[in-house]
C-alpha cells in the first residue's frame, strides 16, 4: 500500500526581496515584510496591525529592541512625546520599545497619523543598520498620551520608570520602590517590575510589611506576597509584635500566618498576647505607641460580664483569628486564669481547654484531643543569634519538665535538642515549677519535631529532623532527644521545638 503523502506546505513571497512565510502564519511583528507584503497585495493592514497589537507585543518589542542597540547621543532630538500625569514627557523611538504600554501607544498613534503607518516602522530599523546613519530621527514626532490612576505612581517614581528605559542601571531608592513598582507595571516594562521585587524582597521590615503586601497582592506577583508570608511567619512574635506597627497587619495576611506549619513562636502564650495585642490596635487607632500588657487586659476586662468579648458584634469579626491558635497548648496556671478573667473567650472554649488539661493531668499526660503533630502540636522556641555560644529554656507540662538547648559549635556550626530534667534539679526556674504538678512516670512517650529556619541571601533556610517518636525517661541513656545539626552562615537562627504527648 502506497503511503499518504502530507499535505504540502506553500509558502508566500512578500515584496520585491523575496521575504517569505508560511500561509497561515502571522506576521507575528515582521514589519518590513509586513509593509511589503501590504504594498505588493493591496492588502489593508489595519486587520495586521490590530493582530500584532493584540497578540504579539512581546515579540514585536523583541524585535525593535534587538534591532536598535544604540543609545541617543545628547544632541539627539527626542521623537515622541508623552502626555501623563500632567506633564510631557520627551522620549527616544528606541526606548520607549522596552515598555509593552508604550509600544502600544506608539503603534496606535502611528496608524491614526499615517496612511501606512508600518512604513514609518520600516524607515526606523533601516536607519538602524550600519551601512546609514541619518542624523536625524527618519520617523515624525509623534505625541502620545496615558491616564494613570493609581495613586502610588508619582512624579518622582513615574520619571525613575522612564529613566530606567535608558539604562538599567538606574539607581532605585527604597522610598519611591512602591511608586516605580506601581509605574513599571503600568508601563508593562517587566526587567523593571523585577528589579523593584528583588529590592522590596530584601527590604521587608515591620514599617514596609503591609504596603509590600498589600502592593504584591494588587499586581499579582507571588514572589513578593511568599517573602512578606515568609517574613512575618519568623518575625510576628519576637519584633514587629512588640511594635506599633502590629497595628497595620492585615487580618487575612494575620489568619494564613497564624495557620503556617513554620510560624515561630517562643510558646503558645506568647503567640496569644500577639494576636490580643493586635486587636487592641485595631480598636485603638490613635494610640502611637504599643502598651503594656497589663493595660490591654484591663480593656478587654472593662466590657460587660453578659457575654465574652468575641461573642459580642464588636469582637465577632475577630473569631477566625482566634480559632487559628492553638489554646490547649496554654498550660501554665496563672496564664489560663487570666484569660478567664478578661472575658475574652466563649465559655465553651475556656470549659473545653480546662477540661481537656484535667484529662491529660489525670491520664499522666495523654492528650486525648490532639492527634496531628504538625498541626495541633505545641511550639516552644529559641532565638539564636551570634552573641552566646549556649541558648537553653526550661519547660514544663502536664508534670513533665524538659531543657531545650542550642549550642553554637564554630561559626557556621550549631546542634539543637531537648532533654528531660528530673523535679529534684536545682536549677529548675521557678516560673516553671511554681503551681505545675509534678508526673512520677519512669518514662514518657513523645512524639516531636525540631525545626531552623534562616535566612541568607534573601532566602529562607530550612532545616528538621522530621517527626520522631521516642520514650524519655530520666537516665541518662534515654532522657535526651536526637539532635539537629546544622551549618548556616543565617543570623538570627529561629528555632521551634515542637511536640505532643500521645495515648500511651
Amino acid at each position: 500500500m502506497l503511503s499518504q503523502h502530507p499535505s504540502r506546505l506553500d509558502r508566500k513571497i512578500s515584496g520585491l526581496n523575496d521575504r517569505w512565510r508560511f500561509p497561515r502564519e502571522s506576521y507575528l511583528g515582521d514589519l518590513l515584510g509586513l509593509s511589503q507584503y501590504s504594498r505588493a497585495t493591496g492588502v489593508d493592514i489595519s486587520d495586521e496591525l490590530k493582530i500584532i497589537d493584540r497578540l504579539h507585543i512581546p515579540q514585536l518589542q523583541k524585535i525593535l529592541t534587538g534591532s536598535i542597540k544604540r543609545k541617543p547621543s545628547q544632541d539627539t532630538l527626542a521623537d515622541v512625546t508623552l502626555d501623563c500625569l500632567g506633564f510631557k514627557w520627551e522620549l527616544h523611538q528606541p526606548q520607549l520599545f522596552h515598555s509593552g504600554t508604550l509600544t502600544k501607544l506608539y503603534i496606535s498613534a502611528l496608524s491614526q497619523k499615517h496612511t501606512d503607518p508600518l512604513k514609518e516602522l520600516e524607515k526606523l530599523l533601516i536607519a538602524d543598520l550600519p551601512k546609514e546613519q541619518p542624523k536625524k530621527s527618519p520617523v515624525k514626532k509623534i505625541l502620545i498620551s496615558l491616564k494613570i490612576n493609581d495613586p502610588l505612581v508619582t512624579k518622582n517614581a513615574f520619571a525613575t520608570a522612564l529613566k530606567s528605559l535608558y539604562s538599567n542601571e538606574t539607581i532605585l531608592h527604597i522610598e519611591d520602590v512602591l511608586g516605580v513598582l506601581a509605574s513599571a507595571h503600568i508601563l508593562q516594562f517587566t526587567s523593571l517590575f523585577k528589579r523593584c521585587v528583588s529590592l522590596m524582597k530584601d527590604g521587608i521590615s515591620p514599617c514596609t510589611i503591609q504596603p509590600y503586601y498589600t502592593a504584591a497582592c494588587k499586581y499579582n506577583e507571588e514572589l513578593l506576597v511568599t517573602a512578606c508570608e515568609k517574613w512575618l511567619e519568623m518575625n510576628l512574635v519576637p519584633l514587629i509584635g512588640k511594635q506599633i506597627h502590629l497595628r497595620t497587619i492585615p487580618q487575612e495576611l494575620l489568619q494564613k500566618v497564624l495557620k503556617s506549619q513554620r510560624l515561630f513562636t517562643f510558646n503558645e502564650f506568647e503567640l496569644l498576647k500577639t494576636t490580643l495585642y493586635w486587636v487592641y490596635l485595631q480598636l485603638n487607632l490613635k494610640l502611637q505607641a504599643i502598651p503594656i500588657y497589663e493595660t490591654v487586659l484591663a480593656f478587654f476586662g472593662s466590657f460587660p460580664k453578659k457575654c465574652s468579648f468575641l461573642e459580642r458584634e464588636l469582637g465577632q469579626k475577630f473569631l477566625p483569628v482566634f480559632q487559628c491558635l492553638r489554646l490547649h497548648g496554654i498550660t501554665n496556671s496563672k496564664d489560663l486564669e487570666n484569660i478567664k478573667h478578661i472575658n475574652f473567650f466563649p465559655e465553651t472554649w475556656i470549659v473545653r481547654i480546662l477540661a481537656n488539661h484535667y484529662h491529660a493531668l489525670e491520664s499522666g499526660g495523654d492528650m486525648f484531643q490532639v492527634r496531628d503533630l504538625s498541626t495541633q502540636g505545641i511550639r516552644f522556641g529559641l532565638l539564636i543569634n551570634q552573641e552566646n555560644k549556649i541558648y537553653s529554656e526550661m519547660i514544663g507540662i502536664y508534670g513533665f519538665f524538659f531543657e531545650i538547648k542550642g549550642i553554637k559549635h564554630g561559626n557556621c556550626s550549631y546542634s539543637f535538642s531537648m532533654q528531660r530534667i528530673k523535679y529534684s534539679e536545682m536549677n529548675l526556674p521557678a516560673a516553671v515549677y511554681e503551681r505545675s504538678p509534678v508526673s512520677l512516670r519512669p518514662e514518657r512517650l513523645m512524639k516531636y519535631e525540631i525545626r531552623a529556619q534562616s535566612l541568607v541571601d534573601g532566602n529562607w533556610e530550612e532545616f528538621s529532623t522530621n517527626m520522631l517518636t521516642q520514650k524519655f525517661g530520666l537516665i541518662k541513656s534515654n532522657n535526651k532527644s536526637h539532635s539537629l545539626k546544622i551549618e548556616t552562615v543565617g543570623n538570627p537562627i529561629f528555632v521551634t521545638f515542637v511536640f505532643i504527648f500521645p495515648i500511651s
